[in-house]
């Protein structure tokens, strides 16, 4: 493996690594799985709910692509082995995986070593000037030509205020650029669902990455001047139409950032 630090201390649960479980990863541990066990008992459609946000980054990613967007800055992209950016976008467009979570960079520089239209990045993604400076970032992506900055399920790993890490990202992107959010939040007509995201936040707390929920609101205003493309802000089982998928508890929308007038 790569050097990235040090990836010998797996005793702490990681969000990465239980979403690679949920999945059907094989690049878990034992802490991953221990979480992941508690969720599934108190909640047995989570490892469905863990595949409908990663349907929804399947759909936004072919959006974008229909939209002529061929570079992806995917933020806090944890292990790409199960529906991975690189591969629904193939070989002519360009994608560059951040994460900060050694081991699923590890893992993810070893499964990138022969691809040649990916990089991957270990790096905070709240340090903006240090993403985009990165080698791996700064050699691949044009920002002069439009970028989908994808944000799925990570921004609630963030505990300072979102809108100005995205705000950041956005200074640096060319018109046409897209920007996608998928966001966990407790704020939901269903309490049952509502129920469970709490749980789930619960069972994260003395993790490696605790979460903190959003509302509506606040998930809306991280793009605030922009408007959604249709359907607007949903639950990412519902992007871009109603599925048959259950409530997620999770939000997702889309903004692409209008052309130089």
């Amino acid at each position: 493996m790569n050097d990235t630090g040090d990836i010998t201390d797996v005793s702490e649960a990681n969000a990465a690594r239980i979403y690679d479980h949920f999945l059907g990863g094989a690049h878990n541990f034992a802490a991953d799985r221990a979480v992941a066990a508690v969720l599934l008992e108190r909640h047995p459609d989570v490892a469905e709910i863990a595949r409908a946000n990663r349907d929804f980054l399947g759909e936004t990613v072919r959006w974008c692509l229909a939209h002529g967007i061929r570079q992806f800055l995917d933020l806090g992209s944890g292990i790409p082995t199960v529906g991975n950016v690189h591969e629904i976008v193939g070989p002519d467009c360009r994608v560059a995986y951040v994460d900060a979570e050694p081991v699923a960079v590890a893992y993810a520089r070893d499964i990138l070593v022969d691809v040649g239209h990916a990089t991957v990045t270990h790096a905070d993604l709240c340090d903006v000037d240090a993403v985009l400076a990165a080698p791996g970032v700064r050699t691949l992506l044009d920002l002069a030509e439009p970028i989908a900055v994808l944000a799925v399920a990570v921004l609630h790993s963030v505990p300072e205020d979102p809108r100005r890490v995205v705000d950041a990202y956005r200074a640096h992107l060319a018109p046409g650029s897209a920007i996608v959010i998928s966001h966990g939040s407790d704020d939901q007509d269903d309490p049952v669902v509502a129920a469970r995201i709490r749980d789930i936040r619960d069972a994260m707390a003395g993790s490696a990455s605790p979460l903190t929920p959003r509302s509506r609101v606040e998930i809306r205003d991280v793009l605030h001047d922009l408007d959604p493309v249709a359907p607007g802000l949903v639950d990412v089982a519902d992007w871009p139409a109603p599925g048959r998928r259950p409530r997620s508890g999770i939000y997702g929308l889309v903004a692409l950032l209008p052309p130089v007038e």
